[in-house]
């Protein structure tokens, strides 16, 4: 019993006391989640992967990143989640409804999206075709979405990764931004500073290449393609083609 109270133990780092958003008990998403069963496995992201869960309490739908602890960045992108998209609060944004660590986990908890990813509506065989209304609702929505983000919110957010697999469609498809797990934050009215080029290929803003100065530019910029990419039902980047 002592062994598996230390395995499974929950960690506590000041961050979590100042950012915090609501914090679930390990036990909690395990049992939602049955386990972390294979069947219950949503899909498989950059970070990690994404389960379905069912809080036993309030019944709830939930959707569980299970983050990879194996790595420095891990952690970071872990951080960065948790730091931005916990404190917003916009109907286009997937919305984070808290987290849990323990020791060698990582979780965060969000809304179920049950229609589950734009870019699955666009290219998967086995889903219908979305009509002209439902794609101009879908990228309104996350227009929206980004506006809040550059302009509505206390700081700047970029969220550096805009494309149709980060965004989920709820019961009625309406599109909500997710995966900030990229995203930065600046005051209003100062310059972001130079980072290391990231996001995804085709979707880069020649400047940022350049540069390595991601801004509401550069994430406009992905918003078009983004929007290119909804409207003509075709991936920025043809794989076979690039390789």
């Amino acid at each position: 019993m002592v062994r598996w109270r230390i395995k499974y133990a929950e960690v506590l780092e000041d961050w979590e006391l100042e950012y915090g958003p609501h914090r679930f008990s390990y036990r909690d998403l395990f049992i939602a989640t049955k386990g972390f069963k294979d069947k219950e496995l949503l899909g498989i992201g950059g970070f990690g992967k994404v389960y379905k869960g069912v809080l036993q309490t309030s019944k709830s739908e939930i959707a569980v990143k299970r983050v990879s602890h194996e790595s420095r960045q891990g952690m970071r992108e872990f951080i960065a989640e948790i730091v931005s998209i916990g404190r917003l609060r916009h109907r286009n944004l997937v919305q984070l409804l808290g987290y849990c660590r323990r020791k060698g986990e990582l979780l965060l908890v969000y809304d179920y999206m049950p229609n589950g990813s734009l870019d699955k509506f666009l290219y998967g065989q086995d889903k219908p075709t979305l009509d002209w209304a439902t794609r101009f609702r879908i990228i309104k929505g996350v227009a929206s979405g980004l506006l809040y983000l550059h302009e509505d919110w206390e700081q700047v957010v970029i969220h550096r990764d805009i494309k149709a697999s980060n965004v989920l469609l709820d019961h009625e498809l309406k599109g909500r931004l997710g995966d900030f797990g990229l995203a930065r934050l600046y005051e209003h009215g100062t310059d972001p500073h130079t980072t290391h080029i990231v996001g995804t290929m085709g979707y880069l803003a020649p400047e940022l290449v350049q540069t390595g100065k991601a801004t509401t530019i550069t994430d406009v910029f992905a918003f078009g393609i983004f929007l290119l990419e909804v409207a003509c039902g075709t991936r920025p980047v043809d794989s076979v083609a690039s390789g």
